[in-house]
């Protein structure tokens, strides 16, 4: 995925993530892939991710709602678009996802925090983990309250 890969999940952080990343991949001239990920429980021996038929109908609902909100923004942002925009979404773990996106992106960008039940946390789990981790540089948009 070269070019700009952003992680969304709904939470109004990574809406802000995902503003973001559209202007800043209309501005670079850069592709813009928007990843998101159905979250599944991972297997205590291996870590690797427990997927079965049953959450193809979830990755469906939530390709539908990104693409939903990825129309939305780019109905917002006037004349300056991404290159391209693709949506993708997996089952699995987020934080997984971004990093082995970051392999091949030129930019991964989260957001600062995430629906999680922690809220004064400067970094939620996933970007904490991302930052971390990721192979490309990673941008973390702060969320306005």
């Amino acid at each position: 995925m070269p070019g700009i890969v952003v992680g969304i999940d709904g939470s109004s952080g990574s809406q802000e993530a995902l503003q973001w990343a559209v202007r800043h991949s209309a501005i670079e001239h850069l592709p813009l892939t928007v990843l998101a990920v159905h979250e599944v429980a991972a297997s205590t021996w291996t870590h690797s991710s427990l997927v079965s038929p049953q959450d193809r109908p979830d990755e469906e609902k939530i390709r539908q709602d990104v693409q939903d909100e990825v129309s939305k923004i780019m109905g917002e942002t006037g004349d300056a678009r991404p290159e391209s925009v693709t949506v993708r979404v997996f089952s699995g773990q987020p934080a997984n996802a971004l990093i082995e996106a970051s392999h091949d992106a030129d930019l991964v960008v989260v957001g600062s925090r995430g629906g999680g039940g922690f809220p004064h946390l400067r970094l939620g789990s996933v970007t904490s983990k991302v930052v971390s981790h990721a192979e490309s540089p990673v941008v973390v948009v702060r969320h306005s309250r």
